[in-house]
């Protein structure tokens, strides 16, 4: 008996494994072959590879940037959020995988009673085995579990993108915050430029040298850099009140640590692109995300197709069952196999039909975005990509007009010093060598944020070939 009911149970399960096929041929296509150009049309920075880009923050020696992404990721509530989407398509996965084995369940029950008069209490001892399935001959469940698998990918795709988001939050205002703190030093210095040509003009006034509507000019043009110095003074706290938020550190801890981090000098290092896109758009986790949509999207094609099929069920049981009355054991234990059934959908309206065209059209959205999320990473690739061609050469212009600004102060300090020039042209001078130096900056950072720009939209290294 026991023999027989194991020995059906895996000729079940072959069948299973072997009709799941089936539906494959029902399903449409989980693949999209990608929209991509097979080259980049703008110039690349450099090559490299994924492990390079997994590894960027690190290469940047920068100890208190990596703690503050590290503190910033912990403490984000999307990277959470995504976390336990993780931990719901894993479960969803776990009862997808459960559906293609068959259930079985157990019972067990004791008794003692009189059922007639005349006949002796008895002692009734019970067990029992009860399994069900429905095999997958068409292959339904089958592509529910791998559709729930993709699922679990594309959630731990998303994830990654969190992370990667959040980083290069971090990373932005903190090199907002570097460039701030060096403005706010220029317009100090400004300021304090400002304020002497203000005096050296009321003293020219006082002797009848300039009018008084030049000195009060001066005047006007040194209040107006206070308020510029407390304007940058504030946006500097802006960007450190931004870094709390993000990294959930105590505002005075992070001001100590980022103190300290105005000492230390350092050039940010280019992340690595690849020369052909399709290798790009591997590692962006959208793409990825996008692509197992698709696949989901398919799976439920085919699922709504079988809907239409005939369904087959199996039940079976075994049961063990001693009765003991009036010194006599009596051994009642049965087995039974089947019903085997077999379901047909014959008329329901037309809801199975309408299931299954509205995922045909769900399928087809899916494509669309998937194309549409490839354009759109291309785009966010070259796009930087031009943006760094064009600050390279920004930098070089910004990079001529600091030196001649400079030379020019030098030269009215030597006019100076010969009594050929006075305070006042000195004082221009300087603002006009700051001015200059402040627009090299402004054009650093921005390269530093183009850099932070293209890690992100290289993917920040995700692998996919681990998720």
């Amino acid at each position: 008996m026991y023999r027989t009911f194991t020995h059906f149970l895996l000729l079940a399960v072959v069948c299973n494994l072997t009709a799941c096929g089936a539906l494959q041929s029902m399903l449409p296509s989980s693949k999209v072959v990608p929209v991509a150009p097979s080259a980049w049309q703008a110039p690349l920075p450099q090559a490299g590879s994924v492990a390079d880009l997994s590894q960027w923050w690190q290469k940047q020696g920068d100890p208190l940037l990596l703690a503050l992404i590290e503190a910033a990721q912990t403490a984000s509530p999307s990277v959470s959020q995504a976390i336990q989407r993780i931990a719901q398509a894993r479960a969803s996965q776990a009862q997808a995988n459960a559906a293609l084995f068959p259930g079985i369940s157990a019972q067990a029950s004791a008794g003692r009673g009189v059922s007639q008069v005349g006949i002796p209490t008895a002692t009734t001892l019970q067990g029992g085995l009860m399994a069900s399935w429905e095999l997958d001959l068409v292959g339904a469940n089958r592509a529910v579990s791998d559709a729930a698998r993709a699922q679990v990918q594309s959630s731990q795709a998303q994830w990654h993108d969190a992370r990667v988001s959040v980083a290069a939050d971090v990373a932005n205002l903190y090199f907002s915050w570097l460039h701030c703190q060096q403005l706010q030093t220029l317009a100090a210095q400004d300021a304090d430029s400002q304020q002497e040509t203000a005096r050296l003009t009321d003293l020219s006034a006082g002797a009848g040298f300039v009018s008084a509507a030049q000195a009060g000019l001066a005047r006007a043009a040194a209040a107006d850099s206070r308020a510029r110095l407390s304007q940058q003074a504030a946006q500097c706290d802006v960007n450190i009140k931004g870094l709390v938020s993000l990294t959930a550190m105590a505002e005075d801890d992070l001001r100590k640590q980022l103190q300290e981090a105005t000492k230390t000098t350092y050039t940010l290092a280019a992340p690595p692109v690849a020369r052909v896109p399709a290798d790009t758009l591997a590692q962006r986790p959208d793409v990825f995300a996008a692509e197992k949509n698709v696949l989901m999207a398919a799976a439920a094609v085919g699922n709504a197709k079988a809907q239409r099929l005939p369904r087959l069920s199996l039940n079976g049981s075994i049961g063990a069952m001693r009765v003991s009355s009036g010194g006599i054991d009596q051994d009642l234990s049965t087995w039974s196999f089947g019903p085997l059934a077999v379901s047909l959908p014959i008329y329901d309206a037309g809801q199975r039909e309408a299931a299954q065209a509205s995922a045909q059209a769900a399928y087809q959205s899916a494509v669309l975005a998937y194309q549409a999320t490839v354009r759109q990473a291309v785009r966010e690739v070259e796009e930087v990509l031009v943006q760094l061609q064009s600050l390279q050469a920004r930098e070089q212009d910004a990079a001529l007009v600091q030196q001649s600004y400079n030379k020019a102060l030098a030269a009215t300090q030597a006019r100076l010093q010969q009594g050929l020039a006075s305070g006042v042209e000195l004082q221009e001078a300087r603002r006009a060598a700051w001015a200059a130096e402040s627009a090299v900056l402004a054009l650093q950072l921005q390269h530093k944020l183009a850099w932070v720009t293209i890690y992100r939209a290289l993917g920040g290294g995700f692998d996919p070939s681990k998720a």
